[in-house]
């Protein structure tokens, strides 16, 4: 019998809520058009933190100000391929600037969306992952970690031996 090593993929999120509206995307997946809070895999070297903020830059145009760690979450469903996978994510709640128009969006991001927690409610089905309801809920309820929860080696965030 082969033993084969569990590995989640590592992702981390942005949820931007301003005056009572969540900020998502609207991106092409093999399902369809999704909605999802902007976020995307940790790359080798980068902080949680950094990744969330590169996420949030490259999906929506806007940079990211993390306040607090929103959640640390596990949540297995199909990866881009159909194969089941497992996901470790890490998302971080703050603030937003200003889009900059002359960024162009991540490829496969349409747009930018605004919406209200009943609206995100009652897109479910479109949502990309559970974890876009769970982490507005989440969020919706004030919790909130601070950002020392998640601590980084800095000797760590070198490249992963080959």
């Amino acid at each position: 019998m082969t033993s084969r090593r569990w590995k989640p993929a590592v992702t981390v999120a942005a949820v931007i809520e301003q005056q009572g509206r969540y900020l998502l995307v609207e991106e092409r997946t093999a399902a369809g058009l999704q909605l999802n809070t902007p976020a995307g895999h940790l790359e080798p070297g980068e902080s949680p933190q950094a990744g969330a903020v590169r996420e949030a830059l490259e999906e929506t145009g806007r940079l990211f100000a993390p306040s607090a760690l929103l959640g640390v979450y596990l949540a297995a469903s199909t990866d881009a391929q159909g194969q089941p996978a497992t996901w470790l994510r890490l998302a971080f709640c703050g603030t937003a600037g200003e889009p900059d128009p002359a960024r162009r969006l991540d490829q496969g991001i349409v747009r930018t969306l605004w919406l209200t927690p009943a609206e995100i409610e009652a897109s479910r089905s479109r949502h990309r992952s559970p974890l876009v309801w769970r982490c507005v809920q989440d969020h919706l309820r004030g919790q909130r970690f601070d950002l020392s929860a998640v601590v980084m080696d800095p000797s760590a965030l070198g490249e992963p031996p080959s």
